[in-house]
């Protein structure tokens, strides 16, 4: 479908849901005065209008004329609450599908019970204070077009900045004694061309502060696509320090493959300037390399690689094989590899004693139900790995939930996520 039918189609296919979710709007607002209901209707079809502006509006001006943030945020105005009303539309059906095929079937009937029949279909109001089946159905598709309206919503208010903090204890069983009871933060997936609020971002990182822990990873997505996006956040991310060091690494979208760029040297500079920030941060970025670190006299492996993923169309700029070689005789190898999907492609398979995957890249969709053991997000049915611990044998995967978001600017259930690990003798 070319862009210009699309810009056509769009619109129409949200005409045709307003005009289905206003059927219950009237029926439910007919017993109101008169003034009333001309308030609703003006109300309704005024949201309409300036909805279908705003996207007229998106799709004329250049690109770069709006914000990256403020053009989200004028999706996410559009978007949510035609999301939330295709549900209104959905229960709205079941009452049109229920009196279409009653009206079929008193046509088979003699006209006294033909009549009854379309008199029960049509939407009158009752004789008494029982609600009818229209009614019912008509309110419940309101109610229900509310829930995801308010709770997207909310996601964006709270949720983009709810940080939590995750403790997880990993033992493994080669652990020098040295390294035992060594504490790790791991952040992941910050998509700071994504921020609107640099307050909330600033208290995340101080949450991860006050934790004081010996070592901080951080594994991929530092930007959107443009490495400038983490420009005025510089003054936030250089704040984080550790004893034995910061260490992070590429995510899919720090090679800007998501956008057009006028040649392939402005794309190749664009990863060398994000490469430039973590550096300028403080931070020790590991592009296919290994760093052996010492604790008491004792030492392990921290490997590290850039983006490395298996799925559909999945970005592969590393190379394992390279950041590996020279850690075969260290009792502990810990793996920064941004992509979850990277484990059970190669490490698992190729490489059975790195320890300890950590990961990001999924977000848990940024949206799902994330209480103890009760774990459900769409993101489930792309990822088999998609957020917390996993093992199989002595290796282990972490994923990572994010820090930041993209695209919806938001988080309902899947909320940010600080994770701090604590190596333990197995």
């Amino acid at each position: 479908m070319n862009r210009t039918a699309l810009f056509f189609i769009l619109p129409a296919i949200l005409l045709l849901i307003d005009w289905y979710v206003f059927q219950a709007v009237k029926t439910l607002s007919r017993s109101a005065t008169e003034s009333t209901q001309r308030i609703i209707t003006i109300a309704f079809w005024g949201f309409t209008a300036l909805s279908l502006v705003l996207y007229v509006i998106m799709q004329l001006l250049p690109p770069d004329s709006i914000s990256r943030n403020t053009r989200t945020f004028l999706w996410a105005a559009i978007a949510i609450p035609y999301f939330s009303k295709i549900f209104a539309v959905l229960i709205i059906l079941i009452d049109d599908i229920g009196r279409f095929f009653r009206w079929i079937v008193s046509l088979f009937y003699k006209p006294e019970v033909r009549e009854a029949v379309e008199d029960s279909t049509r939407q009158t109001m009752p004789a008494t204070d029982t609600i009818t089946r229209s009614d019912f159905l008509m309110k419940t598709a309101l109610v229900v077009g509310a829930v995801p309206l308010v709770g997207f919503t909310w996601g964006i208010v709270s949720g983009a900045h709810d940080y939590r903090i995750r403790r997880i204890k990993l033992p493994l069983k080669n652990l020098p004694s040295g390294f035992n009871g060594m504490t790790i933060a791991q952040i992941s997936d910050i998509h700071s061309g994504s921020f609107f609020n640099k307050t909330a971002v600033k208290g995340g990182v101080e949450m991860l502060l006050g934790q004081k822990p010996d070592m901080v990873f951080f594994t991929g997505d530092l930007v959107n696509s443009h490495a400038e996006e983490v420009n005025s956040y510089i003054d936030i991310f250089n704040k984080v320090k550790a004893p034995l060091g910061v260490y992070s690494t590429l995510g899919n979208h720090d090679y800007g493959k998501y956008v057009q760029w006028p040649s392939a040297q402005a794309e190749r500079q664009n990863v060398m300037n994000v490469v430039a920030a973590h550096k300028q941060m403080g931070w020790n970025i590991m592009m296919d390399e290994n760093k052996i670190l010492e604790q008491n006299g004792d030492k392990i492996a921290l490997i590290g690689v850039q983006n490395l993923g298996f799925g559909p169309a999945a970005l592969r700029a590393g190379n394992l094989a390279k950041a590996y070689e020279g850690t075969q005789d260290y009792p502990v190898k810990l793996l920064l590899s941004h992509d979850p999907t990277h484990w059970d492609a190669e490490v698992r398979p190729k490489y059975p004693d790195i320890d300890v995957q950590f990961s990001g890249h999924t977000h848990g969709a940024q949206f799902g139900v994330d209480l103890g053991d009760v774990r459900w997000s769409p993101a489930q049915y792309f990822y088999k790995q998609w957020a917390g611990l996993y093992q199989d044998g002595d290796q282990r995967l972490y994923v990572n939930r994010g820090y930041g978001y993209i695209g919806y600017p938001g988080r309902v259930g899947i909320l940010p996520e600080i994770t701090i690990f604590e190596l333990v003798k197995a």
